[in-house]
């Protein structure tokens, strides 16, 4: 009989592990407390047991907030600020009354610690501006696998339709067609498309398509998304098609490119990527709680304790933003944030400090000069802290998206694609995988800009931009690597799987139709494609895959080879 699968905590049930954790900790931490402070007793001029004692009370004070325990993190609170008196002064007519106030407050501490384990934490407060984000659903892609998007095309021509369908299937749409607008409709309420494209004027009536679309209004799960095709450009026609919902207008005949840039747009082919978020923090319950917070608002986090490793995660992380402490045993949130900034390539990447800290002029101090984005205070609300975090890894990704990818197409640069083949090699090298890379080219591309235009050719680009995108995985790599030229890294998989994929998306570039006053035309590439392990480096497999494309380029063209 086989086991069943255990069923994955809850966000909710992984917090209440971690608040378990902090109490069955919190005697020895208290004991802990006393002991030091026996030993500032002894020792009145020693500055470091001062120092760990006030580390202490102040995670004690953060980490008993976030988890709900107030009373605790009162007492903590108190005796974080009876420390930084004495830290300030040494010594003194007050020093003996500090010492006997500490005293007390580790007391209460201790009273407060004993009730909370006898309850077992049952007494926390439930506020409920603290709770959890609701996480966003997951939109059926099975892992990195892009699903097909359905698109419902209808004309009263047939012709139209099959263009249409082909066109839109080379960029990897699936399509149903239909003539008459109550065909779509029924058709809708059994199984609702992605998007649609539609004619206005019908043998059933000129304002046929949109009185269709009207009328799918409030009958299906969601909001059909529509894109509108029509020979018509008058006035009643464009509003009939804001009416009902048309998000889209285009004149017959419609340039594929353009259709299906609207179509991108509409169905979210381009699905983000999840922000990538370091948290730096010596206590790993709480870092943790923050963690589950933000990987239930859908992003990915990677939590580091000790500051020591954070050079090293960061170069094989690569976050979008660094989520750090204030105070820490090896150095406080400052000095590493300072560290971070004198390497070149973290000049520019967010920090933001979370931190039980409340004194406004110690955090504008621990800004100041590193150019830190932000100072968010223990306890933080959930909704806070994502929308926080959120803000500025937005921020982070459009500079770096700027930076990286070529303007006409989106594409990676080839700088950045460059450095991606590197990466995916050293990854595919510790995992033992496999990976290929392919390198592109359009054929005869100089011809197609002497006989057409610049302008074409630039349409020619974004047409093989856009197969490309949209038909491979989102775990693949794909890069502009100068004019015509493309470059694919592929993960987990071989040359002959590669070599497939690669023709089938020749055979349907090949089909796209590009219009222009010059006329009609359409284009094709050639592809080289070489593999890791069998190239164990960069600039072997960039090599052997140039090679291979020029072998491709030199058997006929409009072919795809293996180095």
């Amino acid at each position: 009989m086989t086991t069943p699968a255990p069923k994955p905590q809850t966000a909710r049930e992984r917090i209440a592990k971690l608040r378990a954790a902090f109490l069955e900790q919190l005697p020895a931490r208290i004991d802990k407390a006393r002991s030091l402070l026996e030993q500032i007793t002894t020792e009145p001029e020693s500055q470091t047991i001062k120092a760990e004692l006030h580390r202490l009370l102040h995670s004690l004070k953060g980490t008993g907030r976030s988890f709900g325990f107030r009373e605790l993190g009162l007492a903590a609170s108190l005796g974080e600020a009876l420390l930084a008196k004495l830290i300030e002064a040494p010594t003194g007519r007050h020093h003996a009354d500090w010492l006997g106030e500490l005293s007390r407050c580790l007391a209460e501490l201790e009273t407060t610690t004993a009730t909370l384990c006898r309850q077992g934490g049952s007494g926390i407060e439930d506020d409920p501006g603290f709770c959890l984000p609701v996480s966003a659903e997951p939109d059926g892609l099975a892992g990195d696998e892009k699903r097909r998007r359905l698109v419902y095309l209808c004309d009263d021509e047939p012709l139209v339709l099959e263009q249409l369908a082909c066109q839109l299937g080379c960029f990897g749409y699936e399509t149903e067609s239909f003539t008459e607008p109550a065909m779509l409709y029924a058709a809708a309420l059994r199984r609702q498309p992605d998007a649609v494209v539609m004619d206005i004027n019908f043998p059933q009536g000129e304002q046929a398509g949109t009185d269709a679309l009207e009328a799918l209004k409030g009958q299906t799960s969601r909001p059909v998304r529509s894109i509108f095709l029509s020979s018509r450009d008058d006035f009643a026609a464009r509003l009939a098609a804001v009416k009902a919902g048309g998000e889209a207008y285009f004149r017959k005949p419609a340039q594929a490119l353009s259709l299906v840039a609207a179509l991108d747009e509409l169905t979210g082919q381009h699905e983000p990527e999840p922000y990538r978020i370091l948290i730096v923090d010596d206590e790993p319950d709480i870092g943790d709680y923050h963690s589950i917070i933000l990987q239930e608002a859908g992003m990915i986090t990677r939590r580091v304790s000790d500051a020591k490793e954070v050079l090293e995660v960061l170069k094989e992380f690569n976050p979008d933003m660094v989520l750090m402490d204030m105070y820490m045993p090896c150095c406080d949130g400052r000095d590493l944030a300072q560290v971070i900034r004198q390497v070149p390539n973290y000049v520019g990447l967010p920090i933001v400090y979370l931190s039980s800290e409340t004194d406004r002029s110690k955090q504008f101090t621990a800004m100041r000069g590193i150019g830190a984005e932000g100072f968010l205070t223990k306890p933080v609300v959930p909704g806070e802290l994502v929308a926080a975090v959120a803000i500025r890894a937005e921020r982070m990704r459009t500079l770096r998206s700027l930076m990286a990818r070529d303007s006409l197409t989106g594409l990676f640069s080839h700088t950045t694609t460059t450095q991606l083949l590197e990466t995916a090699i050293n990854s595919a090298r510790r995992e033992r995988a496999t990976l290929c890379f392919a390198m592109l080219d359009i054929d005869h591309f100089k011809s197609v800009n002497d006989r057409y235009g610049h302008p074409v050719g630039d349409q020619v680009i974004q047409a093989m931009a856009r197969v490309l995108q949209q038909r491979l995985r989102n775990s693949d790599i794909v890069g502009r690597y100068g004019g015509e030229e493309f470059a694919v890294v592929l993960r987990n998989v071989d040359t002959k799987q590669a070599a497939r994929l690669l023709d089938g998306l020749r055979e349907d570039f090949a089909k796209i139709d590009f219009h222009s006053a010059a006329g009609d035309f359409s284009c094709t590439f050639s592809a080289g494609i070489a593999s890791f392990p069998e190239h164990d480096s960069m600039e072997s497999i960039r090599e052997a895959a140039d090679r291979a494309l020029y072998q491709a380029k030199r058997g006929g063209r409009n072919q795809v080879a293996i180095d």
